[in-house]
């Protein structure tokens, strides 16, 4: 799982990066809320970890931007504060859950699991990209028309939809897609992509799912595919 980590404190990000690590995570650390808000508009990500004080923008500041951008990936805040008026502004910006400093590393790494097996992201019923929508319920696709979806169709396609712009390597589709069965050969990420890219074609839609076999694959806007 993906995880992007913004904690300005050097050391106490070195920590947290080493724990997590150690537990089969993949982070992305950052030490600003600059950083933070660029980082998360480039890739897609499991959660996100952010430290509520850091210079250049506050944990809080860049939560808000990145929930103005239509991101909804799960986010812990961290804070040495102690106050209920400090919690909850962490919360009304958009956070799920957040811990005061000092943590313990499992309570951590407790209330990752926990957030990663909701995945608030798959709850949305529609969901749009240009003249795209999606619903997911009915797992139908539509635009000039409409086109019925298989259940992995949808769940890949609604994937893309959530984090448009960002690009998912091979591997980490399987991973998401296909992640409770055994043995899954990573090319069935480029058969499913080659289903859903003939449908987008027979609704005209004026979206593309840009990559190659065995590569990254982003959800673009037609225009300014390559």
């Amino acid at each position: 799982m993906k995880i992007l980590l913004a904690e300005d404190e050097r050391d106490m990000s070195a920590a947290i990066t080493a724990v997590l690590k150690h537990f089969d995570y993949d982070v992305d650390a950052v030490y600003d809320g600059v950083a933070a808000v660029a980082q998360a508009s480039k890739k897609a990500y499991d959660c996100m970890v952010f430290d509520i004080m850091m210079p250049r923008l506050d944990g809080v500041e860049a939560l808000k931007q990145i929930r103005q951008s239509g991101d909804v990936t799960p986010v812990i805040m961290l804070t040495a504060k102690a106050e209920v008026d400090d919690r909850i502004t962490g919360l009304d910006a958009g956070a799920d859950d957040y811990l005061t400093k000092p943590f313990a590393m499992g309570e951590l790494l407790a209330r990752l699991r926990s957030l990663t097996r909701r995945d608030r992201r798959f709850t949305k019923s529609r969901l749009s990209y240009g003249t795209v929508e999606l619903n997911v319920e009915e797992q139908e696709l539509s635009c000039k028309s409409s086109i019925r979806l298989s259940n992995k169709e949808t769940k890949l396609m609604k994937l893309l939809m959530l984090n448009a712009g960002k690009a998912f390597e091979t591997a980490a589709l399987a991973e998401r897609i296909w992640k409770n069965e055994a043995d899954v050969d990573h090319g069935i990420v480029w058969v499913y992509i080659s289903y859903l890219r003939e449908k987008l074609e027979a609704i005209g839609a004026d979206v593309q799912i840009v990559g190659h076999k065995g590569g990254a694959f982003i959800l673009t806007a037609a225009e300014t595919a390559d």
